[in-house]
């Protein structure tokens, strides 16, 4: 009989592995026990289909987004027409095929559990 070996690892955003810039923003990266967590900060005025679709070459972002808003607000809709807003302190799962734009004057940051390993690769 085996047993799985807990594992406890920590690393902080504020010291990323790497930093990813984008028009109006930027993505702090980190690895930890084998997975990707990012911290997005996009500044007012960003867009996705703006900002990223000439980088993604899609018509809408095809990442799989699971997080947390920190700060501020990001719109979202569904290629569908379905909309959405989330704010501070909400969690979200946005599925692939969506536009994000930041509502308001203030910066919106999140961090993104499952979105960051792919996203704003140049």
């Amino acid at each position: 009989m085996s047993t799985l070996g807990a594992v406890l690892a920590a690393k902080n955003l504020d010291s990323p592995d790497e930093v990813r810039d984008f028009a109006h923003g930027h993505m702090d990266i980190v690895q930890v026990a084998g997975r990707t967590v990012g911290r997005m900060v996009f500044e007012p005025g960003w867009r996705w289909s703006v900002h990223m679709r000439p980088t993604a070459g899609t018509d809408s972002c095809r990442v799989l987004h699971t997080g947390a808003v920190l700060s501020g607000r990001l719109a979202v809709r569904m290629d569908d027409g379905t909309e959405a807003v989330a704010g501070p302190g909400d969690v979200f799962v946005i599925e692939p095929g969506h536009d994000g734009w930041v509502l308001g004057d203030e910066p919106c940051v999140l961090l993104d559990f499952t979105g960051a390993g792919g996203y704003a690769r140049h």
